[in-house]
């Protein structure tokens, strides 16, 4: 069993929070949280403090490894918070068990997992991504860092994602298709061609917007 503490005590949190504990044998011991006072309870768990205190905590051994709920407004922030722990402290990396991840696939520390996703042969998730409900991720395709995945998002084979992504609901990406870092795809997009500016884009084909 591992102990497992939250950077992020909103919706984000308390959902991987009940993923981990309907799931596994680990246990949260609790939450980190820059906007909740020390001491406050969240889903009956203690906010242990904020990012000033992570280090020390762990140094004295509250918890085995952690792992960062915030979510894909604020993926910067994220990625700075990842890079500030890299290599100092362990980041726990969760799959939930209806989930399928073909044993060739490589997933990233820190990453998470939803239910009823479907990881093809020689797919790369890189660190600290989130995969959301029912994502379909075929043959050979990578994802980068810090990138966010919305429910039941559809990639095909040899598709590059890079960092910072943000791919919405129910948006498609067909096979041999490169998207630039920080490309948002709006809820239902379908993209057939190479994206190469970072933005918004929606749509059947995607289209940029800003």
């Amino acid at each position: 069993m591992k102990r497992i503490a939250i950077i992020g005590s909103g919706h984000l949190g308390q959902q991987i929070l009940h993923h981990i504990h309907t799931d596994t044998e680990d246990k949260v011991v609790g939450f980190f949280d820059d906007f909740q006072e020390k001491e406050n309870t969240i889903q009956n768990l203690p906010v242990l403090g904020n990012r000033n205190d992570i280090l020390s905590l762990f140094e004295q051994g509250l918890f085995d490894e952690m792992i960062i709920a915030i979510g894909y407004k604020h993926l910067e922030f994220k990625k700075q918070v990842f890079e500030n722990f890299k290599n100092k402290i362990p980041f726990y990396t969760f799959i939930h068990s209806t989930s399928i991840i073909d044993a060739s696939a490589k997933i990233g520390q820190g990453t998470i997992v939803y239910p009823n996703c479907m990881v093809d042969q020689n797919v790369e998730i890189g660190e600290n991504v989130l995969i959301n409900i029912s994502c379909s991720i075929a043959h050979d395709t990578v994802i980068g860092n810090h990138s966010f995945l919305s429910p039941s998002v559809s990639l095909a084979g040899f598709v590059n994602i890079s960092e910072l992504c943000i791919l919405g609901i129910n948006s498609t990406v067909i096979d041999n298709i490169n998207i630039s870092e920080k490309v948002h795809l709006g809820g239902g997009t379908v993209v057939i061609k190479n994206l190469d500016t970072s933005g918004l884009y929606v749509g059947n084909p995607a289209r940029f917007i800003k």
